[in-house]
């Protein structure tokens, strides 16, 4: 027999559960964030229970499926799904408002839809005309894209048996809620709920669903990350707005590589893909300047040439200014304080600014190198040569590691027209002769620097 259910108060920001309400969750601190749940306080009858959706086999009998997938003509928006859109798969999209998600999903769907495939668009924050006033500004002129406003979940199931579409969109998650639920939309409960039933819908359904969500001040999509478990594909747009460049960057993939990038520039027409963002990068470096340095960056399959850049200057201050941007500043302290104790510079009394141009963000140890030689530049006043490809891990002792898939970083070095490049020693010799580059191997950061910097 089933027992009555029991309210429980869950935590919107970190996901605690409380017997009663309280004012502040004792777990993050945050105020106002316990929202009301009703969960089963005791198992349910098997009447209640819903079907067994398999039995066990043996995993060796299994046979697999084909995957029906089609591509969607955009090669940078491709590339961070593993090559194309799987039927039936859900993808979620978060980033911050404004950066043009809602923009990039759009132009997706116009693609993929044809005229023997429908797509819908369902948007809880725009009305119908103002996404027809959008659709004009990129051109979009698919027949098969369907549009609508709505929020409820219930009539967006009614909608999606009327039309059964190959492909939805929901812009954006927060804004859908459910009727069979008293919490307000965009809560934690609604979304998790309308999330998880919107999954089970596109399995069933056999349609690619995309969730756009908002990215909290935290970092993370509609809460704690509870969406990233629940979808096949989890997919962040980047940038600063104040700069036209976008990064799409894979985190999760079921059906293909993570941490794969793909690179859009805004233009008024909407999103335009950049096939060679490593000459994008580099477009306007600066030649034979103190502080400048081009390190090669493995996001996913793919090499980017980007510059840094640092700047050491005196200061006046009792505390010394510490700034990266792009780059993980933590990191950038490592660096400096391996310069100071192994290589004898005294930056103690220097403010220190580093910089990824183009907006990129930097994250694998790979860039060691660069960094620390971009800031021995400018310390010393001295360039690094024009024609230097710099990569490498630095450890605390100083030594120069060697970093995975060299040859990829060298291929695009060369592509774009670099005739040397330095790397960790050892790594060197197992390279031996690379055609078209000359290999600079070098066994501490210290030889490093006496190397491509000479001098006093």
């Amino acid at each position: 027999m089933a027992t009555r259910g029991k309210t429980t108060f869950i935590c919107e920001q970190c996901g605690y559960q409380a017997a009663k309400w309280l004012g502040r969750c004792p777990d993050c601190g945050a105020w106002n964030s316990l929202a009301e749940s009703v969960t089963p306080s005791g198992p349910l009858p098997d009447s209640q229970l819903p079907a067994r959706r398999s039995v066990p086999q043996p995993l060796l009998h299994l046979k697999t499926p084909p995957e029906v997938r089609q591509t969607s003509g955009i090669n940078e928006f491709d590339r961070t799904l593993g090559g194309s859109v799987v039927q039936g798969s859900v993808i979620l999209l978060g980033g911050d408002p404004g950066i043009g998600k809602s923009t990039l999903i759009l132009q997706v769907l116009d693609r993929l839809c044809g005229q023997d495939r429908q797509g819908l668009y369902i948007s809880g924050e725009e009305s119908e005309a103002q996404l027809k006033l959008r659709a004009d500004r990129l051109g979009l002129t698919s027949p098969g894209l369907l549009v609508a406003g709505e929020t409820c979940l219930e009539n967006i199931f009614k909608i999606l048996e009327e039309l059964k579409p190959a492909f939805l969109a929901i812009d954006s998650i927060q804004t859908i809620y459910t009727a069979t639920l008293p919490a307000a939309p965009g809560s934690l409960v609604q979304v998790r709920e309308t999330a998880f039933r919107l999954v089970q819908q596109a399995k069933l359904l056999g349609m690619a669903t995309f969730l756009i969500g908002h990215v909290t001040k935290e970092g993370v999509i509609a809460g704690p990350m509870v969406l990233e478990h629940l979808v096949d594909t989890v997919l962040y747009l980047e940038g600063d707005r104040s700069h036209a460049f976008r990064l799409l960057r894979t985190v999760k993939n079921r059906f293909g590589p993570t941490q794969e990038l793909g690179v859009f520039e805004m233009q008024d027409a909407g999103l335009t893909e950049v096939p060679n963002p490593s000459a994008l990068f580099l477009a306007e470096r600066s030649l034979e300047t103190p502080g400048a340095v081009v390190v090669p960056s493995l996001e996913g399959s793919r090499p980017i040439l980007v510059e840094i850049q640092a700047l050491v200057s005196p200061t006046t201050l009792a505390l010394p200014r510490r700034q990266s941007s792009g780059v993980d500043p933590g990191r950038v302290s490592i660096l400096v304080a391996v310069l100071e104790k192994r290589v004898g510079l005294g930056m103690s009394g220097q403010d220190l600014f580093v910089n990824v141009a183009g907006g990129v963000r930097l994250t694998e140890p790979a860039v060691d190198l660069g960094i620390a030689l971009a800031l021995a530049s400018s310390y010393l006043e001295r360039p690094v040569p024009a024609d230097l490809l710099i990569f490498g891990e630095v450890g605390l002792t100083g030594e120069v590691r060697a970093v995975s898939q060299p040859e990829l970083r060298l291929k695009e070095g060369r592509k774009l027209g670099f005739s040397r490049a330095l790397l960790a020693k050892r790594q060197k010799e197992r390279l031996g002769e690379f055609e078209g580059l000359e290999l600079l191997g070098v066994d501490s950061l210290a030889a490093a620097i006496r190397s491509i910097l000479p001098g006093k």
